[in-house]
């Protein structure tokens, strides 16, 4: 019954999601208060609605219920609890209830929170995020219903792919879909904008607290991912450019970019048309990784398989979602004007070249995930890796990271270069130090990961000058410093966090070229000698799981002769879907880890055994989660609170006359 309950709540939620598409426009249209306010019920409605359906489905999964076929394809009695739950978004039907929920979530927020808009902005944007609704609400029930019955109900279910039975895959999916999710709102911000004909600093100030929490949720969710296909996959590697890791970070790419552009419109009132194509674009590339994930072109791990004509249907809502919204667009753009004029050598300066090269990199990596999938509609098979990004998206980046510490220290209008690079000659002097010195060590090798090492550290150096000049640090007395950074906004030490984040994140990508690798096959006693470390095979024994059977080893690990650890990497069965994979064994410290993985063999033959040392790769993850928490610092700021940017009655444009006429 409680299934049937779920099925009937999101043929509801679709109603309300069509009643919030349209009766809020056209109340915004006719300046009626009641219709407008309808949006703000519906949405409420929409939410309650299909987080009961997700509950539906929750329960299911928790109480085994195998007469729901969705259950039966991705669950079993024995899979632990953690897993049972996550399985509710392992599999396509549950993805996409999770992706409404999400979305609703999105809408109901806005209505909540969305009382300091004006009332016709805020009718419009949720009017944009029920049509967006709409359409994924009408593509679950039309073509990946997850409360689908199977009469007779078996005995037991298939199980979950093992390679998704893992705490860090539990967790990826819910930020991601946060952050593919939550560009949405800035979606529906830039479209609200486009048909009223009008975007200023107050917009911008509204559009900047969504944008960021998308931005925070897409963060963590693409570091997640990565850290699980580092420990989980067992081939050592945390990005290997796979076409639906790209799909995440395109619109992560342009969502920075987003960020950077509205701090311009709030604070100088230009590149309002480029921050409005910003936002439709980040949304639409979340559509396209979409779309790459289940429509079925793609074979990767990250991937669905579903059949071509789900794929149909999403390719349609990106056509209407994409091309309805850069119609309207270059429609009411050229109308937006910018009022705020500076030097190229500026605080804006600086963050048009940001968006310059995003944008730009955007691209690259979008050509560099589409080309081959045309090439393949003509029969031609082409292969773009690793070698392609390092040779294009790197050097786009280097400027980017370079200008960085620059940026800051730029004042708005008109900046001073050579003040601002005086400023850094202590980070100069600090980065060229690292180089010098990694050069030294590394016997002039790997040069080129030596000069990341030394732009990490201009980075962070940069950061720590900027923060110094903001509070006068040693130019006034301590006490007063003190109090200056006291007084800093949050999003200034928001900022600060970011981008010493990404400093952090790149010595982590630059020092993977100096990792060490060893594969031996190894019988008990043998051992391997890797960066000073002795590993030693004692022995490999057969240990149960919850619903799997693991091959165990016991390694210890010895350093200067002294035993310091006992590692454990197992080659896991499951007995269900006789599927076998591997648990790796990683002793994991800030200076670097040492990474074990257990591949086939037996008692005579020996067994395989993969070494890893790798320094300070947990910087990369580490890195990734203090650009986040930047993020969430600046969410704080009071600002985003109270004192919200009043809109100031404008004269008719000419898009308000001609809409009028």
């Amino acid at each position: 019954m409680f299934i049937e309950l779920g099925h009937f709540a999101l043929a509801l939620a679709l109603c309300l999601a069509l009643v919030q598409s349209i009766v809020p426009l056209a109340g915004a249209a006719r300046r009626l208060s009641g219709w407008m306010a309808v949006g703000r019920s519906a949405a409420l409605g929409q939410f309650a609605m299909v987080a009961l359906s997700f509950a539906a489905l929750t329960h299911a999964y928790v109480t085994s219920d195998f007469s729901v076929s969705n259950v039966v394809e991705n669950s079993h009695s024995a899979k632990p609890m953690l897993y049972k739950i996550s399985g509710v978004w392992g599999n396509h039907e549950g993805s996409m209830l999770l992706w409404v929920l999400i979305l609703s979530l999105c809408g109901a927020s806005v209505a909540v929170f969305g009382s300091n808009l004006p009332r016709e902005l805020r009718a419009r944007v949720l009017a944009v995020q029920g049509m967006v609704a709409s359409g994924f609400l009408l593509f679950i029930l039309a073509t990946s219903n997850p409360f689908t019955r199977v009469i007779p109900a078996p005995a037991d279910g298939h199980g979950l792919n093992p390679v998704l039975q893992d705490p860090g895959l539990a967790f990826h999916p819910p930020f991601l879909y946060l952050g593919y999710v939550g560009s949405s709102v800035a979606f529906a911000f830039a479209v609200a904008a486009l048909i009223e004909g009008r975007v200023d600093a107050a917009w911008a100030r509204w559009v900047r607290p969504w944008a960021l929490v998308s931005w925070c949720a897409l963060t963590v969710g693409i570091a997640l991912g990565s850290w699980w296909a580092y420990y989980t996959l067992g081939w050592g590697g945390w990005w290997f450019w796979d076409p639906v890791e790209n799909a995440s970070l395109l619109p992560w790419l342009s969502g920075t970019a987003l960020i950077h552009s509205a701090i311009v419109v709030e604070r100088r009132d230009t590149m309002k048309s480029w921050t409005i194509l910003l936002a439709l674009l980040t949304f639409g590339l979340a559509l396209v990784g979409t779309f790459l994930v289940r429509s079925g072109v793609l074979s990767s791990v990250h991937a669905f398989a579903v059949d071509p004509a789900r794929g149909v249907f999403i390719l349609v809502l990106l056509i209407i979602a994409i091309g309805g919204s850069f119609t309207l667009y270059a429609w009411r753009a050229p109308a937006m004007q910018g009022g705020g004029l500076f030097a190229p050598i500026s605080r804006e300066g600086a963050l048009v070249l940001n968006n310059l090269l995003l944008a730009t990199a955007t691209g690259t990596v979008l050509l560099g995930t589409l080309y081959p999938l045309f090439m393949d509609a003509f029969g031609l098979k082409i292969s773009v890796g690793p070698p392609f990004y390092n040779r294009t998206f790197l050097p786009l980046m280097t400027p980017l990271l370079v200008a960085m510490a620059v940026g800051p220290l730029l004042a708005w209008k008109r900046g001073d270069l050579t003040a601002a690079l005086q400023r850094l000659w202590m980070a100069f002097g600090f980065a060229l130090l690292v180089v010098l010195v990694g050069l030294y060590l590394s016997g002039f090798h790997a040069v080129l990961a030596i000069l990341g090492l030394g732009l990490s550290a201009w980075i962070a150096a940069g950061v720590l000058a900027e923060w110094g000049e903001r509070i006068r640090l040693f130019r006034l007395p301590l006490h007063d410093s003190w109090r200056r950074a006291a007084g800093l906004p949050r999003a200034a030490y928001g900022m600060s966090l970011a981008h010493f984040g990404m400093a952090v994140l790149v010595a982590g990508v630059s020092a993977s070229a100096f990792e060490q690798e060893r594969i031996e096959s190894l019988r008990p006693g043998d051992h391997i000698d890797i960066a000073g470390y002795t590993l030693t095979l004692r022995e490999v024994r057969r240990v149960p799981g919850p619903n799997y059977v693991a091959d165990e080893a016991v390694i210890e690990v010895k350093r200067g002769g002294a035993v310091i650890d006992e590692m454990h990497p197992q080659r896991r069965t499951f007995t269900v879907q006789r599927q076998t994979t591997a648990l790796t064994a990683i002793r994991t410290g800030l200076s670097a880890d040492l990474y074990l993985a257990l591949g086939e063999g037996d008692a005579q033959a020996g067994w395989v055994v993969r070494a890893w040392h790798k320094p300070i790769v947990s910087w990369i993850w580490l890195g990734a989660l203090v650009m986040a928490l930047g993020g969430v610092v600046s969410l704080t700021d009071r600002r985003w609170r109270v004192g919200v940017a009043a809109r100031k009655p404008a004269a008719p444009t000419s898009i308000q006359s001609a809409a009028a006429e």
